[in-house]
This record gives structure tokens, C-alpha cells and sequence, in this order.
């Protein structure tokens, strides 16, 4: 069923119980790709798992995380992942369930991240792989390429008082 941005989106801190539900949301966000790749079952299933795997190991690095659930209407849809770092914040992650894609939740929580940045005096930074269509919501949203890492983009939203002391 298609959810729209007027929906009750609220966020929780993520707990270990989050698991399964982060599982599902991580191989959802790779199904167009498993599926190009004509794989079986079991080879999805085992590149998944062992992806995954990786990617939390991944993120559970990152100093000063902020790791939330996004809930409509208190059901888990996603997750955004920021790491507070001293001049900047760093959106890790972000990722909807697809049903829930395409309605404004995402930009809706960017633009929370992006007004608490500029509250701050700080700069929002994210890499963003170069064939994601996410790319074009970041740029609407006023991110900049300000860098290339090969397969990702680094991208940067600066908040006003850091543009006009630059």
C-alpha cells in the first residue's frame, strides 16, 4: 500500500531487537540489483547475509552515531544512521522500505538534519554511490559533489554561516 508524507512518521532509537526488520529493509534496498544479477535463492540469500554482516560491523565504527528507526504510524518503514562528528554531521545511512519511497519521508528527515546542522554552525556530509537516484534529491536539498571516491560521490550541504566564512 502507497503511504504518503502526511502519514504519522515518527523515529525510535534502534535496538538490538531491530535486527530481522534492518535485514529486510538492507535486502530490499538491493532487490533491483540481486535480481539483474540472476542468482538463486540460496546465492542471494548467502551474499546478502554476509553483505549485511559487514555493513552493521561497518557502522557500529562510526563515533557519536545516532542509529533511528523511522516508524509510520508506529511500524517500522527505515532507518537514517548520523554520526556527530565536531565540525560535521555525517549521514551514514538512510533507507526506506520501498512502499514508502517516493512520498517525502526521506527529504522530510534530511531537511530535520539539515536545519539542526545549521543550527549548529555545522556542515552535513554523505557519500552517495554514483548510480543511486538518491543523488538527485540530495542535490534538490542543496547538497554539492565536493568530492569522488571511485564507485560514491562525497557530497556536502553547508550551512549558511559556514558559506559566507569560507
Amino acid at each position: 500500500m502507497r503511504k504518503n508524507c502526511h502519514d504519522a512518521i515518527s523515529l525510535r532509537q534502534a535496538e538490538p531487537d531491530d535486527e530481522a526488520f534492518l535485514y529486510l529493509l538492507y535486502s530490499s534496498a538491493r532487490a533491483e540489483e540481486m535480481a539483474a544479477w540472476g542468482w538463486d535463492g540460496a546465492q542471494r540469500e548467502a551474499f546478502l547475509s554476509s553483505q549485511f554482516r559487514a555493513r552493521q560491523a561497518h557502522y557500529r565504527e562510526y563515533p557519536n552515531a545516532d542509529h533511528q528507526i523511522i516508524l509510520a504510524e508506529g511500524r517500522p518503514i527505515g532507518r537514517i544512521l548520523v554520526s556527530q562528528l565536531k565540525d560535521e554531521f555525517l549521514l551514514v545511512d538512510i533507507a526506506i522500505l520501498a512502499e514508502y519511497r517516493n512520498a517525502g519521508i526521506g527529504a522530510t528527515l534530511i531537511r530535520q538534519l539539515l536545519a539542526r546542522a545549521t543550527g549548529a554552525g555545522k556542515a552535513v556530509r554523505l557519500h552517495v554511490e554514483k548510480s543511486n537516484r538518491a543523488r538527485s534529491l540530495y542535490h534538490r536539498l542543496g547538497f554539492n559533489i565536493v568530492g569522488d571516491a571511485g564507485m560514491y560521490y562525497l557530497m556536502e550541504y553547508a550551512c549558511e554561516r559556514l558559506k559566507t566564512t569560507s
